[in-house]
């Protein structure tokens, strides 16, 4: 199974590569590699993944990393990287 990025996903994962980078650049670094290696795994079992909380439709799933939360999309034959989003707690 090929894994397709789609731009929502990239531009919001390189904004906080870069938020993260401003702090430390090593610590931006790992992330990344470690979550490509995360994403790089799931086609060996995509509906291993929860049900996305995000949407109605049983091929959507969400992938933790970390406290975000990145959401994809499962194809025939491929899976599309389309959503990457940070808990936030609401303070009252």
């Amino acid at each position: 199974m090929k894994i397709i990025y789609k731009e929502s996903f990239i531009n919001r994962f390189e904004n906080q590569l870069d938020f993260i980078a401003e702090d430390k650049l090593s610590a931006a670094r790992k992330f990344k590699k470690e979550l490509l290696e995360r994403i790089k795994e799931i086609p060996s079992n995509p509906y291993s993944y929860r049900k996305s909380i995000y949407f109605e439709n049983v091929l959507i799933r969400d992938l933790i990393f970390k406290g975000y939360t990145i959401v994809f999309r499962i194809n025939e034959d491929q899976i599309e990287v389309f959503g990457f989003v940070k808990y936030q707690q609401t303070i009252v």
